[in-house]
């Protein structure tokens, strides 16, 4: 394994580890020791006079890669299940156009599978149900080899997808946010945070819409079960964007996991939250926040003064 292995398969590696772990940086060390592992292989086979590569390699790496994620999560389960209020996957972020030069969200292939949505789905999956529906249902691979990556047989992998498939389609959020449809609705949420009337945007909020807030207990408010209902949700929305205009802080429009969201920053730019936007036929389904700093430190400086406030 070389650099230009590195170039060439790591977005498939980082694709799996994240949909794994919702985690960016555990992505990104799980992607750093598959490579590790390999090249240590390598230069076992050299050192016995063996200079045989593995058969394919994309399928060597996406094997480690996966069996480092299943152990990941093995390891983690105690971490998760003590964390502290709602959780929440570590955002990406992208800017939506094609044209552009890809950024984490492009290299982890942007689709509904990427959303916040369809990754908290997959916690209700156990770490090797997990692998075996990401890997059959995102990235297309055939039984053989999900059985070759897994160490299960076809037939178990066969009944496991089956299940795992039967439980997502259950729950399964339906997207339909064009860029355009995304845009009118951030900037709805740009004009409330100027001061404009916020009436125009708790009228797109859908009659049952969802707020989710992380803040890992680090925040003012930590909400252990989403909010329910227009009116509920309005309020902290109101309460929010009074806070935003009389602190000097800022929105700016985003996408977040492949779907319309906003960035908060204070009057610095330091990031204090990052939010994701649910749409279907025209209206906000659900708003995600993240503002548990440790889930927002690889997406640049972060708000000391906001953070540090609310952690005192």
């Amino acid at each position: 394994m070389d650099a230009s292995d590195y170039t060439q398969y790591r977005p498939l590696m980082f694709s799996i580890a994240y949909r794994m772990t919702g985690s960016v940086s555990d992505a990104e060390d799980i992607v750093q020791e598959a490579f590790l592992r390999a090249t240590k292989d390598k230069t076992k086979d050299e050192t016995k006079d063996e200079t045989k590569e593995p058969d394919n390699q994309k399928a060597y790496l996406a094997t480690i890669t996966t069996r480092l994620a299943i152990d990941h999560l093995r390891s983690a389960r105690v971490r998760r299940e003590s964390y502290v209020g709602t959780w929440l996957p570590e955002p990406l972020l992208s800017n939506g156009d094609a044209d552009d030069a890809p950024g984490p969200a492009e290299l982890a292939e942007t689709s509904d599978s990427l959303s916040m949505a369809f990754l908290v789905l997959l916690e209700s999956l156990s770490p090797p149900e997990r692998a075996v529906f990401l890997l059959r249902e995102v990235f297309g691979y055939a039984y053989p080899e999900i059985a070759e990556v897994t160490g299960k047989t076809e037939a178990a992998c066969r009944q496991i997808f089956a299940r795992a498939r039967r439980r997502i389609d259950e729950g399964r959020p339906r997207f339909e946010t064009s860029r355009a449809e995304g845009e009118e609705l951030t900037s709805l949420f740009l004009a409330a945070a100027r001061g404009g009337d916020m009436s125009i945007l708790f009228d797109r909020l859908a009659p049952d819409v969802l707020f989710y807030g992380d803040s890992g207990g680090r925040g003012e408010i930590t909400y252990a079960e989403p909010v329910v209902g227009r009116d509920r949700v309005a309020e902290i929305i109101r309460i929010q964007l009074a806070r935003t205009i009389a602190l000097g802080a800022s929105l700016q429009a985003a996408w977040v996991n492949g779907q319309p969201g906003l960035l908060a920053s204070d009057a610095d730019g330091g990031l204090i939250a990052v939010i994701s936007l649910d749409v279907l036929d025209g209206q906000v389904q659900a708003i995600r926040t993240v503002a548990n700093p440790e889930k927002l430190s690889h997406l640049g400086p972060l708000s000391q003064v906001w953070h540090l406030r609310s952690r005192d």
